[in-house]
């Protein structure tokens, strides 16, 4: 029995090793299909082709339909400096996400992978995501994959890695829910100005807080699960599968406690919080430029709950992260709050063009800066490794 004990403790490690090297190949693989895509001009120009279809019949040909025409024809009638606050807004909302990266997933402990995720490769990571997930989404490798790849390439340990990926993720969207609750319940109870349907103010708020309430129950799965399968399941040949098959629920609710740690804590979580309240303030920025460039005048209230009703058809697939499915969601959100037709076709393409479609050129020159990035992170490991062999010989 000790033999098979010590067996299986040297066999661990290996299989391990396997794993990771086969998570490893499967996301440069992933990355790498993305890089080819952005190469082949064919597969590019049916994608945009495709794309460019699904606005056309939102933008032009459903307005004429359903007798709405005089929303194509406000399209030219922007009032021209709403369009550049809009756009320095837009670029806020990236600053801010940059900064809710840093906070998140950089860590505060002054480390090597600390140090490569400056905010260079910050601003790299996070575009280059932004990319991945708009232009690569359909295929499976979206931002979450490509910053994931990332961080395992910055040389931050694979549960560690998991762990910010969730709390980041938690973190961003923790504010989109937050929001639906608060905006849904003042709208509803007249504290806000502005239409308050039953259907875009307590529907989401209860929704939101349905899924708020899951991930608080995920951050009580114990930290210490795969180590508790393994003393309750000794003996019990199939204890190692199950623990692997733990590993997932168990980095979840750690991600959801370091989330919930941001936020709790003033002091620690400063720049992550402000970073993802930041974001989603710029977007909805945008959006309120937007509306003021056809001379929409929304009330807060409304304009901030339309949007992030409108963000939730994000969950129905589309050919490129959320195009059709976000705009026809949320302009059937600013419809259900009463907002004219005419001022909302154009008001949402336009914001759609400078929040969803004008930071993609830049994400992708941000993904093959990554790319030499991440070569000169390899180069370091192996010069370092090559230092440590020549120092052992040595001794």
């Amino acid at each position: 029995m000790g033999a098979d004990q010590r067996r299986l403790r040297y066999e661990e490690p290996q299989l391990d090793d396997v794993e990771e090297e086969e998570e490893g190949a499967e996301e440069e693989l992933e990355v790498s299909r993305f890089q080819a895509l952005l190469q082949d001009r064919r597969r590019l120009l049916v994608g945009a082709t495709v794309i460019a279809l699904v606005v056309v019949a939102i933008y032009v040909l459903f307005p004429t339909i359903v007798g709405t025409d005089e929303a194509v024809d406000n399209l030219g009638n922007a009032v021209w400096y709403w369009i550049l606050i809009a756009i320095a807004l837009d670029v806020g909302a990236f600053a801010a996400y940059v900064a809710l990266f840093r906070g998140v997933l950089s860590g505060r402990i002054e480390d090597e992978v600390s140090r490569r995720l400056d905010v260079r490769a910050s601003y790299q990571i996070t575009m280059a995501g932004l990319a991945a997930t708009r232009i690569f989404s359909a295929a499976g490798a979206g931002g979450i994959v490509l910053t994931y790849w990332a961080l395992r390439k910055a040389g931050m340990l694979r549960r560690r890695a998991g762990c910010r990926m969730v709390a980041f993720l938690v973190m961003t969207y923790f504010v989109y829910l937050a929001t639906l609750i608060v905006f849904g319940i003042l709208l509803r109870t007249g504290v806000l100005p502005g239409s308050a349907p039953l259907a875009g103010t307590i529907v989401p708020a209860v929704l939101a807080a349905a899924v708020i309430g899951v991930f608080l129950l995920i951050a009580l799965i114990p930290n210490d699960m795969e180590r508790r399968i393994q003393r309750f399941g000794a003996g019990y040949r199939h204890t190692r599968y199950l623990t692997r098959l733990a590993k997932g629920p168990a980095t979840i609710a750690s991600g959801v406690r370091t989330a919930i740690a941001y936020i709790g804590s003033p002091r620690r979580g400063a720049l992550a919080v402000g970073g993802a309240v930041g974001f989603w303030a710029a977007n909805i920025g945008v959006l309120w430029a937007s509306f003021e460039a056809f001379g929409g005048d929304v009330s807060v209230g409304v304009l901030v709950q339309g949007f992030f009703v409108g963000m939730a058809a994000n969950l129905i697939p589309s050919p490129a992260g959320g195009v059709g499915s976000v705009d026809a969601g949320m302009i059937g959100a600013f419809v259900l709050f009463d907002v004219p037709s005419a001022i909302v076709f154009p008001a949402v393409l336009t914001y759609r063009i400078i929040a969803f479609w004008l930071p993609i050129p830049p994400g992708i020159v941000a993904f093959f800066q990554l790319r030499k990035t991440v070569s000169r992170w390899e180069r370091e490991r192996e010069e370092e490794a090559a230092r440590r062999s020549i120092l052992q010989k040595v001794k």
